[in-house]
């Protein structure tokens, strides 16, 4: 995001309002936009379709398949990518580009693996109890690998800072969609909600496509260095399990209410909670703009001390050193702050809003009785995600792998007990899980103010080792001729 954080910095440093907003909507169409088009796609496909006058059956099968490919996609996806975007970035720091085809290469064929291991005997099972069409359940198939692979190129586009043909390449494609979408239905005289899933089967597979062409045109050239991927697996496990938590810790919540009484099942394969589900979606988005915040503030003020921290280590004197780690630290506690500050005034106004409009566009009952606690709940989990990203700089894999079995962990046992209590509090597993790992993380960043010496200096590896003779004793004496 490093790319993102040098703009912004242009725009804001001219401390106008118009440059103000200008600088808000430029974070705002670079980072989220993407999921908005595909969403906003949805809802026009909805009414121009007709999507309300389809049968219930068939309406639901198609929701509930959206909602899984949506679900399972960022899940099954979220295990390689921390992982596979360290490798790339190492290696272009390395300036080893010959190595990034293999790291693509394997990164893909990881993903679809695990995706097809899991979602395979899912449909199968999808196609034989739920007497489903095969055709229907392929589509769906990959609609679902098409997402999967989006997901997994778009990490590759982000580290070469292409956000505005990722954003781009949504918008197009999300146009061919509903274009498509139309003439299946209304030309080829396809299904209301076949058309659909053909058209974002296409879009999903489409976007992918052209990710993957433009991250492999900047690197033709392939070093089949592919057990170097493989190691990296390996030797950071920990980012792997910690990313994969923190997504899960999303999500699990929602599974243990897939359970409930109040749960729909829809041909006797696809499981959900329609209340629930809709709350918990309405809270993600009233405090989806802390990731736009967050990459404002930190890239454009903590990036900065960080670098300066690395670089007195490296050639600067103690003092340097010390001044530069208080530095760094006092930024990243002002830009959390910050951060709280300024998602709490957004939340509040956009959950005051949605409590009177959501009624008037039909969201009412148990919704509304769910949704405040989980929007709670969100607030706290993107606030915690920020520290996340900031153990992540630190190189604490450890607390990091902590910090998702907390909020993994309690969001399920928290969700198992919440689910007995009446449906104001259902949201509250969830929303101690965030705020039990916020206070995690939080105690781990002091602990590493704390400690960060010995870890740079004892275990850390400040200066590249070698197996050579040893050096003259006195080879640091400024003073020797």
């Amino acid at each position: 995001m490093a790319g993102i954080g040098v703009q912004l910095n242009k725009i804001f440093d001219k401390h106008t309002l118009t440059s103000s907003l200008y600088g808000i909507g430029f974070s705002f169409v670079y980072t989220i936009a993407p999921m908005l088009v595909v969403i906003g796609c949805l809802f026009a496909m909805y009414r121009v379709l007709g999507f309300d006058e389809v049968g219930y059956l068939e309406r639901e099968t198609f929701s509930t398949s959206i909602l899984y490919i949506f679900i399972f996609s960022l899940l099954t996806s979220a295990p390689f990518n921390s992982v596979l975007s360290k490798y790339q970035t190492d290696r272009i720091y390395e300036q080893r580009y010959e190595d990034i085809r293999p790291c693509i290469y394997v990164g893909i064929l990881s993903n679809l693996t695990l995706s097809s291991l899991l979602a395979i005997p899912f449909y199968i099972y999808e196609a034989i109890v739920g007497q489903v069409e095969i055709y229907y359940v392929f589509t769906t198939y990959m609609a679902y690998l098409g997402l999967t692979l989006t997901f997994s190129t778009m990490v590759y586009n982000s580290i070469l800072k292409q956000y505005k043909k990722i954003t781009l390449y949504f918008v197009c494609c999300m146009v061919l969609t509903f274009l498509l979408s139309v003439l299946f239905r209304f030309l080829l005289q396809f299904s209301v909600t076949y058309s659909m899933l053909l058209a974002i089967a296409i879009g999903f597979l489409l976007i992918a496509a052209l990710e993957l062409s433009n991250v492999l045109r900047y690197f033709p050239t392939n070093s089949y260095n592919y057990k170097g991927v493989l190691q990296y697996y390996r030797k950071f496990w920990q980012l792997i399990a910690s990313n994969f938590l923190y997504t899960l810790g999303l999500f699990v919540h929602n599974f243990v209410f897939w359970t409930t009484p109040s749960n729909l099942v829809v041909r006797n394969t696809y499981i959900c909670n329609q209340s629930y589900d809709m709350a918990s979606c309405l809270a993600m988005f009233t405090n989806i703009s802390a990731s736009v915040l967050f990459i404002s503030r930190v890239e454009m003020h903590f990036h900065d001390r960080y670098k300066e921290y690395t670089e007195a280590v490296i050639g600067g004197k103690l003092d340097s050193i010390e001044k530069a780690k208080k530095r760094m630290f006092r930024g990243l506690s002002s830009q959390l702050l910050s951060l709280a500050h300024i998602q709490f005034i957004v939340s509040v106004i956009v959950y005051l809003i949605a409590i009177v409009i959501l009624p008037i566009m039909g969201f009412a009952g148990m919704i509304m009785e769910i949704y405040p606690q989980l929007a709670v709940g969100y607030f706290i989990s993107f606030l915690m995600y920020s520290e996340l990203l900031f153990l992540y700089y630190f190189d604490d894999l450890k607390g990091a792998v902590l910090n998702g079995v907390i909020f993994a962990g309690v969001t399920l046992a928290g969700s198992i007990i919440a689910a007995n209590l009446s449906a104001l509090w259902y949201g509250v597993g969830f929303t101690t899980a965030a705020f039990l790992a916020f206070t995690f993380s939080y105690f781990r960043l002091r602990w590493i103010e704390k400690n960060l010496d010995s870890h740079v200096f004892c275990r850390g590896t400040v200066l590249r080792q070698v197996y050579d003779d040893m050096p003259d004793a006195v080879v640091y004496n400024a003073y020797k001729k």
